[in-house]
C-alpha cells in the first residue's frame, strides 16, 4: 500500500503554491481560498452517486441498522464528529456512529501506525456487531487505507452495504464496496497534506450524507430541524423560534404549547397546526413514523 505514493494526485506537488512560504500573509489566504474555491464543483460531479448511498443509509436506519463511518486520522477524525452530531441535530441518538482508528485516543493525537493495521480494520468493526441492516462508509484520501480496506472487506462479508468516500479517482477500495464516491481534490497547497482539500471535500459529503438521511427519515420539516434535542437554554429558546416558523403563532403562544408538549417541538407544532391535544398529537406521529410533512398534507395543509 506504501509503493508508489508519489502517484497519487493528493500526493503530487501543486505547481500553483510553490511560492506560498514568500508571498505576503493576505497572498497566502488568498492561494488557500483559491483552491478550497474547486471543492464544491468537484463534489457537484459526484451528486449522482452519493444519493445512490443515501437509498443505502436510509433503507439501513429504516430496518433499525446503522450508518457505520471508519476512517483512520482527519478522515476518521471527520467522521466522528458528523457522526457526534447527529444526536444534538436530528434527535436521533446511534443511528450514526464512528470508528477511527487508534481508537479515542486518536481523535486528539496521533496514533502511529494504526492506519496500516488490516487486522484491526477488521477486528475494530466487528467489534460494532454490525449486521447486514447497516451501512457501512470508509473515508480515506488515497482510497487505499489498509485499516479502512479491510473492515470494508470484513463488513461486506457480513452482507453490510459498503461505501467509500476517496479523493482519487479509480481508487483501490472501489473493489471492495458498493458504492465509491471519489472526489479527486488533487495536489494539496501543501504537499501531500489531506487534512486540507481532502479533508474539506470529505466534511462536505459527509455533512450531505447525514443531512440528506436525516431530512427523508423526517427530522426536518420545511427546512427546520423539529427534531434537535434542547440540552441547554440556547436550543430551549431554538426550538420555541422553530414553532414560531413553523406555525405563524407569536412568541408566547408557541412558548406556551411548547411546555404543553413536553418540550417536544414537533408535537408542539401538529398541536398548533391540528388544533389537537398532546397525547392525540403524539399518537399520530407515531402512526406516520413521526415524519410531520405526512400528516399535514392529509390534512390538507400546505407548505
Amino acid at each position: 500500500m506504501k509503493d508508489n505514493l508519489e502517484d497519487l494526485p493528493t500526493e503530487s506537488v501543486n505547481r500553483l503554491t510553490e511560492t506560498i512560504d514568500i508571498v505576503t500573509t493576505e497572498e497566502k489566504l488568498r492561494i488557500i481560498n483559491y483552491e478550497d474555491k474547486k471543492i464544491a464543483h468537484l463534489i457537484e460531479e459526484e451528486i449522482p452517486t452519493i444519493s445512490r448511498v443515501i437509498e443505502f443509509t436510509v433503507s439501513s436506519l429504516r430496518r433499525g441498522g446503522r450508518v457505520i463511518y471508519v476512517g483512520a486520522g482527519t478522515s476518521g477524525r471527520i467522521g466522528v464528529i458528523d457522526a457526534s452530531e447527529v444526536h444534538p441535530t436530528f434527535g436521533e441518538k446511534d443511528a450514526f456512529v464512528a470508528q477511527i482508528a487508534g481508537g479515542r485516543e486518536a481523535f486528539t493525537s496521533s496514533v502511529e501506525g494504526a492506519e496500516d493495521s488490516r487486522e484491526k480494520g477488521c477486528s475494530d468493526i466487528l467489534s460494532l456487531e454490525i449486521s447486514d441492516k447497516d451501512t457501512v462508509i470508509g473515508i480515506t484520501a488515497s482510497g487505499r487505507t489498509p485499516y479502512v480496506i479491510a473492515a470494508l472487506e470484513c463488513a461486506s462479508k457480513i452482507g453490510a452495504k459498503t461505501v467509500c468516500i476517496s479523493n482519487v479517482k479509480m481508487a483501490a477500495a472501489r473493489k471492495v464496496v458498493n458504492v465509491s464516491i471519489e472526489v479527486e481534490t488533487g495536489p494539496e497547497v501543501i504537499v501531500g497534506s489531506t487534512r486540507m482539500k481532502a479533508g474539506t471535500a470529505q466534511k462536505m459529503v459527509v455533512n450531505m450524507i447525514s443531512t440528506v438521511t436525516m431530512i427523508e427519515m423526517g427530522k426536518v420539516f420545511k427546512n427546520l430541524m423539529v427534531d434537535l434535542v434542547a440540552s441547554n437554554e440556547k436550543l430551549v429558546n431554538r426550538s420555541i423560534r422553530i414553532v414560531e416558523l413553523a406555525t405563524g403563532v407569536f412568541h408566547e403562544e408557541a412558548r406556551k404549547v411548547y411546555e404543553l408538549s413536553g418540550r417536544d417541538t414537533k408535537v408542539a407544532i401538529l398541536m398548533i397546526l391540528d388544533g389537537i391535544g398532546k397525547e392525540e398529537a403524539k399518537n399520530k406521529l407515531q402512526r406516520n413514523n413521526g415524519i410531520l410533512s405526512r400528516i399535514l398534507e392529509s390534512n390538507g395543509f400546505s407548505q
